[in-house]
């Protein structure tokens, strides 16, 4: 998923574009803009992506026997 050659465009991940809030984006060549907000020169740095959270584990189904030896 962060190597996709057709990634959706967003602010948030391009080259140009630096965070300020959740959803606001700081883009060298546009200024202040919406972090949704894809434009022309848009290039995606796979670095900025932050992927998402595992799932935790579900040990309800075990037992205390389950972890003995």
């Amino acid at each position: 998923m962060l190597f996709r050659k057709k990634m959706p465009r967003s602010c948030l991940y391009c080259v140009h574009g630096a965070a300020v809030a959740p959803d606001q984006v700081v883009c060298a060549k546009k200024g202040l803009v919406d972090g949704g907000n894809p434009c022309r020169r848009f290039q995606y740095d796979p670095l900025k992506r932050v992927p998402p959270r595992r799932k935790a584990m579900d040990f309800s189904r075990y037992d205390h026997e389950d972890f003995s030896l």
